[in-house]
């Protein structure tokens, strides 16, 4: 994943990309900070969940920017967000995400909100980057309840 991304920064610099490069730099140094701070090098799963953590703050950025009537740095976003999706394994359906979250319950047995914790790591675990946690995380809790 990080070689691709190199690959990437190197293909945008021949192209002259500037926006593409800008996005593919911003997450380079991201996972180059994480790298430095962790003092390990980061597998795969760790790179997706920075570059998913680019993309929700871009959407908070989005909702923000929507309250003061940017459509400039709306349209910005949107397509940064496009870019960074490149490096996202293939986001599941709603339906798939909606077995995995019952086969969970299954298995894990809660009882209650204060099995919360437990059902949303292993959902993280098996979900990771396939899909909005959020989303998992607003399912769970009805299921919970």
């Amino acid at each position: 994943m990080k070689e691709r991304i190199v690959n990437d920064l190197k293909e945008a610099m021949k192209a002259q990309d500037k926006e593409l490069l800008a996005v593919i730099r911003m997450v380079k140094g991201a996972i180059s900070l994480e790298e430095i701070n962790t003092k390990k090098e980061l597998t795969d799963n760790e790179i997706i969940s920075i570059v998913a953590k680019q993309i929700k703050t871009r959407k908070e950025s989005i909702e923000d920017f929507k309250k003061g009537n940017r459509q400039d740095l709306i349209d910005q976003a949107n397509r940064e967000i496009e870019i960074l999706s490149k490096y996202m394994p293939e986001q599941l359906s709603l339906d798939e995400v909606n077995k995995i979250i019952d086969d969970l319950f299954d298995e894990l047995k809660p009882t209650s909100m204060a099995d919360m914790g437990k059902v949303m790591a292993s959902a993280k675990e098996k979900l990771n980057g396939q899909a909005d946690m959020s989303y998992v995380s607003k399912i769970i809790r009805e299921k919970l309840n």
